[in-house]
């Protein structure tokens, strides 16, 4: 008895002693990519599907284990063309996970070609005051209006959907163009490096329209679905209501205050723009609910 225990104590600590180095980034590898594919798929409908796949999974074992042949030659054919049913399934969140990637500083190699950080953080500043007291002014007078304020994915191709203007952000300038009735209040400002550069802008649909609460118009739809396509943060405000809400990820995130909105800009854009500026994104104390998708 207590030589098989002991030979199961040295078969084990023999396969310790054989880790390398290159074992254990392997292993920390492979869990950030479990740990990373799990987090994707959570409370989505890809959920569904990994359990689905799973239930096949499962099947072919007991297939295999039973000899049924006939089942078992079904889920092979279906294996072997699941990888590109998959591919097509999880088209969204694929490209989404690949536009995160392309999004990554890596060693900060991405900042080379930006402008210069003081300048442009000065330029951030100032427009974030604007669009704050712009959403506070709107926002009394029940006006909506869609302001996108653009990070590191570029949105040319809404941008030629739109009016060049080319300006500095104001509350003037927001109350002219979201003034009701106005050729260009339909649509949304875009902002870039702290400049207006477009208004009258039309943006994607969300990727998943019909799971998107009923209550929602057209403005915090059409900022779910630039905030699914980009890493663009959308402020709306709602002309029935006159609540603030921000789009972010794929997520709107409701009743925003000037000073809430502010600390949220804050963290989310200069932290970005000037890697010495510490913010607190904060929301303590405030009403905020959330409508995902």
């Amino acid at each position: 008895m207590m030589d098989s225990i002991a030979s199961v104590i040295n078969s084990i600590w023999g396969v310790f002693r054989s880790i390398g180095l290159n074992d254990i980034v392997d292993i920390f590898l492979l869990s950030l990519i479990i740990y990373y594919g799990i987090k994707l798929i959570r409370e989505t409908r890809a959920q569904q599907l990994a359990k689905g796949i799973l239930i096949l999974i499962a099947c072919y074992l007991l297939a295999v284990v039973f000899n049924l042949q006939t089942i078992r030659f079904i889920l092979k054919i279906c294996f072997q063309w699941g990888f590109l049913a998959l591919i097509i399934m999880f088209q969204p969140e694929l490209r989404r996970i690949l536009e995160k990637v392309g999004r990554t500083n890596f060693l900060g190699l991405s900042g080379i070609f930006a402008p210069e950080g003081d300048e442009l953080t000065e330029k951030w500043k100032k427009a974030i005051e604007a669009v704050c007291d712009s959403a506070a002014n709107l926002s009394s007078t029940k006006t909506g209006a869609l302001i996108i304020l653009e990070q590191k994915t570029k949105l040319g191709e809404q941008i030629a959907t739109g009016t060049v203007l080319n300006c500095e952000p104001s509350p003037q300038i927001f109350g002219n163009i979201f003034f009701p009735n106005t050729p260009l209040h339909d649509g949304a400002v875009i902002i870039r490096d702290g400049t207006i550069l477009a208004a009258g802008c039309f943006l994607p649909r969300p990727q998943k329209d019909e799971l998107i609460n009923k209550q929602l118009g057209s403005r915090h739809r059409a900022a779910i679905g630039m905030s699914e396509n980009s890493d663009a943060i959308v402020v709306v405000v709602s002309e029935e209501t006159g609540n603030i809400s921000v789009a972010e990820n794929g997520e709107l995130t409701r009743g925003f205050s000037k000073d809430s909105l502010k600390k949220l800009l804050d963290s989310r854009i200069l932290s970005e723009t000037d890697p010495n500026s510490i913010r607190e994104a904060s929301l303590a104390g405030r009403v905020i609910s959330k409508w995902k998708k």
